[in-house]
């Protein structure tokens, strides 16, 4: 026996030395497995704000619960709480965890993104069973907005179209790790943080949101009235090459999933990614290329062939009504005639005319502003031409250019000559940190400014004397081009005869351009004098207006229109012009007049919300407390004079006022 227990003494040592040294190393590890696990935590991904430091795109806190089916001791009454809380579907929730309970499985995701109210209720019971674990949830506040230049995010928060995709790296910020420590069934016990996540970095855009949300309604009204393909517009400060504003339609909501071809091409932003053939505003440039490289005068005059004449085996025609047997080099452009700029290139040249067109304006190269899928347009070198090529160019076809490029290109005139690369961001912040403002690219020299502001005088022309009347700004000087270009059937080989692709570019004022607007619907039946040229000369307006450009016209040279729009007009534009000083008008109905556009609270403390509100002269009643959950009327609707914003908190309570949330000296202060 003695003999016996010390061989069973000495195999139990041998076992105890093979698992806890040699085998030491190995079972650690798998302890370590199954006891402890990394979490990586999400950096907050940085906020966009536009040129006034107004929030455009938040991430906002949100938790999502799974369960745990083996823990649940009633799945009937389980399935009856979560359904009557989440507002879902009671038979559903009881078929998974049943289905769950079934294949032993310990997780079961039941929603994303909880609301604050959700969580709140749920975190009250206090259930094993349930377990949180918070998300970021990516807010568009002004939903579809800007959204083909802003773009969005996927599932995990990373972009996946417009800034959000091309500053990813800014806005993603460094994730950080946690680890956790589980009991046998996975339940947490402890958790130690390894690495905190470090926030993305806030980036301020270039654009206004008040002229973005007036540019946004405008394209679409116009696409809609003219029954376009599309639309786009672009607004561009001449001097700094800042974008004021990028607007396209059909667009699409970012807070919504890609769910269809049409939605992925709605995502496109036309304005940088979609060339097309611009037509007769490239007359301003083969006139620009003229009366740089050679003799010509604004007063030359020039053989417009009574706007018929034939041009290696077609016939080109002026597509006015008036045919003109010879105009001044101004008239040519003032009447926008086809013939007359055809003979005004073949006298540049090829050579010259392609480096003017490439070099000095910019067009068949990529603008420098980055975002995704910006195209180059198409200028096919010289060696490419036909012999007709230079006299179809002269007039815009043969040459695909996009409406940023059409915007930097018009700016080379009103800016005295310069040709400025396009940017959109006017500063990157990490929390805590400094700002930082991007480097300047440097402008270059690429036209006389003698020559520039002749341009601007007979661009004014244009508005004043020809085909661009119905873009006049009334109280400012402007300077304009129209162009209709018949679209090309690739299929049939043949230009279509019914549908044209209209543009207006332009600019205002004429001596110290502040704003330059181009305007492009494709597919429409209308020339651009009436499709085009209205839409510029609202978004113009309302670009003077928001800085603050005094006027350079006499007020009494025509009747200057109310900036409220008449009842009928889309609600998001009246809500638009609350924003803006009223301008002296004519007498307005007082029942049309309209409160503010409506901020949105939403994600914000109830001090946050009464600060706000009386920064913008909002009446509110806060119905709860901690944190903003939902409001009424919602975020973008226009609040009816005399009405207060509902702004409903995640903890019930009884109604008040700002008045009465906030003490009697923190108003006087105010």
């Amino acid at each position: 026996m003695a003999w016996f227990g010390l061989i069973w003494a000495l195999v139990i040592c041998g076992k105890l030395v093979w698992l806890q040294v040699l085998e030491h190393d190995s079972y650690l590890n798998k302890a370590r497995i199954q006891q402890f696990e990394d979490v990586e935590l999400r950096a907050a991904r940085g906020t966009f704000f536009d040129r006034r430091d107004e929030r455009l795109v938040v991430s906002l806190s949100a938790d999502s619960l799974t369960i745990n089916p083996r823990k649940i001791p009633n799945p009937e009454v389980a399935a009856q709480l979560l359904a009557l809380v989440l507002h879902m579907d009671e038979g559903a929730l009881l078929a998974k965890i049943h289905e769950a309970q079934g294949r032993n499985r310990g997780f079961l995701p039941i929603k994303k993104k909880l609301t604050s109210q959700e969580s709140e209720q749920l975190r009250a019971f206090d259930l094993e069973w349930m377990e949180f674990e918070q998300k970021s949830d990516r807010v568009y506040l002004n939903g579809a907005m800007g959204s083909n230049l802003i773009g969005s995010v996927d599932h995990a928060e990373k972009g996946n179209a417009g800034l959000e995709l091309l500053l990813q790296r800014d806005l993603e910020g460094k994730p950080g790790r946690m680890r956790e420590l589980r009991d046998s069934t996975g339940r947490r016990i402890d958790s130690v943080m390894q690495e905190k996540p470090r926030p993305g970095m806030d980036i301020a855009l270039t654009i206004d949101e008040r002229l973005q949300f007036i540019a946004d309604e405008r394209i679409k009204r116009a696409v809609e009235e003219h029954r376009a393909r599309s639309g786009t517009i672009t607004a561009m400060d001449p001097v700094t090459g800042e974008i004021l504003a990028m607007s396209n339609y059909p667009t699409f909501d970012p807070q919504s999933p890609v769910s269809s071809a049409a939605d992925l091409r709605n995502q496109l932003n036309r304005a940088v990614a979609e060339p097309f053939e611009p037509g007769s505003v490239m007359k301003i440039f083969t006139i620009s290329a003229a009366m740089a490289a050679t003799d010509m005068t604004p007063q030359t005059i020039i053989n417009c062939g009574g706007g018929v004449m034939p041009w290696f085996g077609r016939i080109v025609h002026d597509s006015r009504g008036e045919h003109f047997t010879s105009l001044p080099v101004e008239g040519v452009l003032w009447h926008s005639s086809n013939v007359g700029a055809l003979n005004i290139g073949r006298r540049v040249g090829a050579a010259t005319l392609y480096e003017y067109f490439h070099d000095r304006f910019g067009f068949g190269m990529a603008t420098g502003l980055g975002l995704p899928g910006e195209s180059s347009g198409l200028l096919n070198s010289v060696k490419r031409w036909t012999p007709g090529s230079i006299g179809y160019i002269s007039f815009g076809h043969e040459i695909g250019v996009t409406n940023l490029q059409l915007a930097r290109a018009v700016s080379v005139i009103a800016n005295g000559g310069l040709l400025v690369q396009p940017k959109v961001v006017r500063w990157k912040q990490r929390p805590g940190g400094v700002r930082e403002v991007p480097r300047e690219a440097p402008k270059v020299r690429t036209l006389a400014p003698e020559t520039a502001i002749e341009m601007r005088r007979m661009m004014e022309g244009v508005i004043l004397n020809g085909t661009g009347k119905s873009a006049r700004i009334p109280g400012f000087t402007a300077g304009g081009k129209t162009g209709t270009a018949q679209i090309y059937d690739f299929e049939a080989k043949r230009y279509e005869q019914s549908l044209y692709n209209s543009s207006f570019v332009g600019f205002a004022p004429l001596t110290n351009p502040r704003v330059v607007v181009v305007v492009t619907l494709i597919g429409v039946r209308g020339m651009a004098a009436a499709v085009a040229a209205p839409v510029f000369k609202d978004v113009t307006t309302a670009a003077l207006r928001f800085q603050g450009v005094p006027r350079d016209l006499p007020e009494v040279e025509e009747p200057v229109p109310s900036p409220v729009s008449p009842p009928n007009a889309p609600a998001a534009l009246r809500a638009s012009e609350e924003t803006v000083e009223p301008e002296p008008a004519v007498a307005v109905d007082p029942s049309v007049l309209l409160g503010p556009k409506v901020p949105d609270f939403r994600g914000a403390t109830l001090n946050a919300v009464v600060k706000r509100s009386l920064e913008l002269g909002v009446k509110v009643e806060l119905v709860g407390s901690g944190l903003a959950r939902s409001q009424d009327p919602p975020a973008g609707s226009v609040l009816a004079r005399g009405k207060a914003v509902r702004v409903f908190f995640s903890s019930g309570g009884q109604r008040t006022s700002v008045a009465s949330a906030i003490s009697p000296g923190a108003v006087a202060s105010r």
